[in-house]
């Protein structure tokens, strides 16, 4: 919890602001197109079965906002994959000056790999929301956390360490830092089921994480 500490005191970090303004925007932009592939889409297939008109625009509205929701926190996540570097170098400017130059992944690795993350958080956050129709009062609230909180850490700890390690090494350190990472992961996972606040997680998450890559480090 430290890190989210830490992370959450440098968003006055003109590198965070910059970073959180451009994958806002983006991730704004591309909320409006999937509203509007979803009511496409949506409509097409109410249209094709020939519904009456308001079982059409009930269904319809909450098809939309469903599928938007759905998808919109892995599409802000793969945006902020773009700006992870510019970010976790303003961290170590703050905190680990010390620190040499990191030797990124190539570009064409960091996209591959900010896709896979954005499919692992949309394939949790489905599987989060059949968790969360679970009869037991709270019970499938607190499951659908905890594996979007895996998804979520592990997919931002691994982009980040590798920066500084090979995938491999990355994934290695994860494994012998799983509680380490998976703690605020799951913070951020509640975080980003409020409206709002959920704009924050990608770039408070990545600052998170250079903090627990480097303490896993040391």
């Amino acid at each position: 919890m430290t890190a989210l500490a830490l992370a959450i005191g440098q968003l006055d970090d003109p590198a965070c602001i910059g970073a959180l303004l451009r994958s806002v925007a983006l991730a704004l932009l591309a909320y409006g197109l999937l509203l509007a592939a979803s009511i496409w889409g949506i409509d097409g297939f109410l249209a094709a079965h020939h519904l009456p008109n308001w079982i059409a625009a009930v269904f319809g509205t909450l098809g939309v906002a469903l599928v938007a929701v759905w998808l919109f926190l892995p599409t802000v996540v793969m945006i902020a994959t773009l700006y992870i570097d510019r970010i976790a170098a303003a961290v170590d400017a703050r905190h680990y000056p010390w620190l040499p130059p990191p030797t990124p992944a190539p570009l064409a690795t960091q996209l591959w790999d900010g896709a896979a993350l954005a499919v692992r958080v949309l394939l949790m956050n489905a599987v989060a929301l059949l968790l969360a129709l679970l009869p037991i009062p709270g019970l499938g609230l607190i499951l659908a956390i905890l594996v979007s909180g895996w998804a979520i850490g592990r997919g931002l700890f691994v982009t980040v360490a590798m920066r500084r390690l090979s995938r491999g090494a990355a994934l290695a350190l994860y494994a012998r830092h799983r509680l380490a990472v998976i703690a605020p992961g799951i913070a951020l996972a509640a975080a980003a089921a409020v409206p709002g606040v959920n704009l924050l997680v990608p770039v408070v998450g990545t600052a998170a994480m250079v903090h627990v890559l480097n303490r896993a480090r040391a």
